[in-house]
């Protein structure tokens, strides 16, 4: 039996990029099942790879730049445009210019951190007479609720005396007020849309800096502060701007970028797969699999609240399609992806190692694992044929 095998993975964040880890697991069944015909979808959630993936589905350009760091320190960075047929769209990816990879380990302080270059961004991309922009939200390294985007794009985050806070989370504990007057208006000229994580809400229990907060860097206090401070941003938001920011669905974005697309950029925010998969081939592909193949760096019970392979294996269950997924580590309530169209899941570590080693070995470690799991169902088929001829 020849099988139509779709491979549809996330990136392993500070790892390997989607394109990597799409050829790993599809080399990884090629060894075990030679004969199988691989279909590669390789899945963009608005994170690292975003940009990329969409230039190249449409034919269209990366544009280097150079932006502000999420630590205030230049970096090299990018923005691209689509090919095809339409409006001039820039596809921004948040990560690209406020990422968590490019905030060094030692410095991994979301008190500090800014979104500043998001806004740079987009700047650069009106620059370049962009009609439409997409903005990719996710794998950030910031908890400043948008507000070094709206400092970049020319609003005035005040304090009490007048004076204008500095860039960071901890900076807005000291706002007072808001100035819109000289924000940019070319925004009022373009259509934002933003691809943002659904269930990730600005404020509250699970509010951004208190779900997200500690894999930044943020202390137990550190977090309770940063909230505070989301508190106050959104409340000078909505005397401002008119926006409830702290009630809006994926307002938390990225660090809390998502509201401030909202407010200061007009953006929209969309369900991320909603208006990524309008980009990608996955659909049709899905159509002629007999299995889905996923992967994610984690899998655990944040992953049904739209991860990557959870996405996927909803889709692929729709249509009666079994998914394995397969994870760098396998955490607390990972169970719950069973009730979210996971058929199965795998590490693809088999022995205990450092951080640094599953990291440098992510190629081999994918590569043996989809071998591994693909040998495992190759036994499940052959007794299955043993049967039926029986």
């Amino acid at each position: 039996m020849t099988m139509t095998i779709l491979v549809a993975p996330s990136g392993f964040k500070e790892s390997l990029c989607v394109t990597d880890v799409t050829k790993s697991i599809s080399d990884g069944i090629l060894r075990a099942m030679p004969d199988a015909e691989i279909l590669e979808a390789p899945m963009v959630d608005g994170g690292e790879g975003t940009t990329e993936a969409l230039v190249r589905a449409t034919g269209g350009t990366i544009i280097p730049t150079r932006v502000t760091g999420p630590v205030g320190d230049p970096v090299d960075s990018f923005f691209g445009f689509l090919g095809g047929p339409g409006p001039r769209t820039a596809v921004i990816e948040m990560a690209a210019a406020a990422g968590l990879s490019l905030v060094p380990r030692d410095q991994r302080n979301p008190m500090l951190t800014t979104s500043f270059g998001v806004g740079e961004l987009i700047l650069h991309a009106l620059d370049a007479d962009a009609e439409q922009i997409l903005v990719g939200c996710g794998d950030s390294g910031i908890n400043d609720g948008g507000a070094g985007l709206a400092q970049a794009l020319g609003a005035r985050l005040l304090d009490e005396e007048g004076a204008e806070i500095g860039r960071g989370g901890a900076e807005l504990m000291w706002l007072h007020r808001i100035d819109l007057s000289t924000l940019d208006p070319r925004l009022k000229t373009v259509q934002i849309d933003a691809a943002v994580n659904w269930h990730n809400m600005l404020l509250g229990p699970r509010g951004v800096a208190r779900v997200f907060g500690p894999q930044k860097g943020a202390t137990p206090d550190q977090v309770d502060y940063l909230d505070a401070a989301l508190q106050r941003w959104a409340t000078a938001i909505r005397a401002e701007t008119g926006f409830d920011v702290g009630e809006a669905q994926g307002a938390g974005a990225s660090g809390g970028l998502g509201a401030g697309l909202i407010a200061f950029a007009g953006a929209t925010l969309h369900p991320r797969f909603d208006i990524v998969m309008n980009y990608l081939d996955f659909d049709r592909l899905l159509g002629k699999a007999d299995l889905v193949i996923t992967a994610e760096g984690s899998l655990d019970g944040q992953s049904p609240y739209g991860k990557v392979p959870c996405e996927v294996a909803r889709r692929a269950a729709e249509r009666g399609i079994p998914t394995v997924a397969l994870a760098g580590t396998i955490g607390k309530g990972v169970d719950q992806t069973f009730d979210h169209g996971i058929s199965a899941f795998a590490s693809i570590l088999k022995r205990p190692c450092t951080l640094e080693d599953a990291i440098r070995d992510g190629e081999r470690l994918l590569r043996r694992a989809a071998e591994d799991a693909m040998r495992m169902l190759s036994v499940g088929l052959h007794i299955s044929e043993k049967q039926s001829a029986a």
